[in-house]
């Protein structure tokens, strides 16, 4: 959802802001086009060098642990029940940079790059983008928390990381005790009510899914630039805003500007147009066993266009949950918000 502030909105009957909105933008946008002549093109940029993010997670500490399908980046930290974070799209485990720390005086905290993301390795899609299905990704972090020594735990899973949490409750109920959404409706629900202000809305989800290597060579050519877009939304404000910070953001601009990383994106936006839809419809009569907590923002897209806490009892046997304060990103927009609400429920 695009706000009224943004350079794109022309709706004001002022004529004198409309021009000073057409003025920033194409002046923004200029930055743009310098970017994008400055900027190799997709496939020819080097691979970035791995930059440990425990400076952001105090006492964590950082490995890669090899699994059946990929490599998988993690921090942990903490004593207690084990507590597994996912992130979303187009971040990675640093998003829960502000809240992990909090919550390793509590829990064991394994905060993990998804496959294809951030330091996490970056396989090929497959056959009909197989190698990034959620049941994929689900299974790399299985197989993760059993090398910790896990084998039954809570998940909590923002954007992606939630529909991965999503998966792996069907796929192992025996293995997660409790999941936490945050900012999402299932996957099958919302590819099934798109509506002209759905797509508007996640327009990235139809732009992702295009054939290789169209958006992939689009996105290269200004990577901060769509970095900036899809995260705050609104043109007039490039600067990044105080509840991200710029390290966060550099970690995210240093990780996607991989090419690997722009095509691992793609390929599990592909995935979830294709196996993941099969897989939904065959599980469209299964619900998840464990309790689940939903939490989205007061001032974003899901709660403007879904009731999220219906949507989820279809899929759920004991759903509770509620909108906080924030559009999307809630772990870095509303931290202390969304760990009063985490400890709460997560609480043995």
């Amino acid at each position: 959802m695009i706000p009224k502030s943004s350079l794109f909105a022309f709706d004001n009957n002022d004529s004198e802001v409309r021009g000073n909105k057409r003025r920033n933008f194409l002046k923004f946008a200029a930055g743009a086009v310098i970017g994008t002549a400055a900027t190799p093109l997709f496939g020819s940029q080097p691979q970035n060098p791995a930059v440990p993010s425990t400076d952001m997670f105090k006492g964590f500490k950082s490995q890669k642990i090899q699994t059946t399908g990929a490599t998988i980046n993690v921090v942990s930290g903490g004593q207690g029940p084990p507590l597994l974070l996912l992130h979303g799209n187009p971040e990675t485990h640093v998003m829960w940079h502000k809240v992990a720390p909090r919550l390793a005086t509590e829990f064991s905290v394994f905060a993990a790059d998804l496959r294809g993301y951030g330091d996490s390795s970056k396989p090929e899609g497959g056959e009909k983008h197989s190698n990034y299905s959620k049941r994929a990704m689900a299974l790399d972090q299985i197989e993760l928390m059993s090398h910790f020594g896990f084998e039954k735990f809570a998940v909590v899973g923002h954007d992606r990381g939630g529909r991965v949490g999503h998966r792996m409750a069907l796929d192992h109920p025996d293995r997660v005790t409790k999941l936490v959404t945050l900012d999402i409706v299932p996957t099958y629900d919302l590819l099934h009510r798109v509506t002209n202000e759905v797509a508007t809305a996640f327009y990235h989800w139809f732009f992702l899914i295009q054939p290789s290597p169209f958006p992939e060579t689009l996105i290269a050519g200004n990577v901060e630039f769509y970095l900036k877009y899809m995260m705050f939304r609104d043109m007039a404000h490039s600067q990044v805003p105080a509840w991200m910070g710029e390290a966060a953001f550099a970690e995210y601009l240093r990780c996607y500007r991989d090419p690997a990383a722009l095509r691992a994106t793609c390929e599990d936006y592909r995935a979830g147009e294709s196996i993941d839809m099969k897989h939904d419809e065959e599980d469209l009569k299964r619900k998840i066993t464990c309790p689940v907590l939903v939490l989205w923002g007061k001032e974003g897209a899901v709660q403007k266009y879904f009731d999220v806490l219906s949507v989820w009892r279809e899929r759920a046997l004991n759903v509770s949950g509620k909108p906080v304060a924030g559009r999307h990103f809630l772990p870095e927009e509303t931290p202390d918000e969304v760990l009063l609400e985490l400890r709460a429920f997560l609480k043995p």
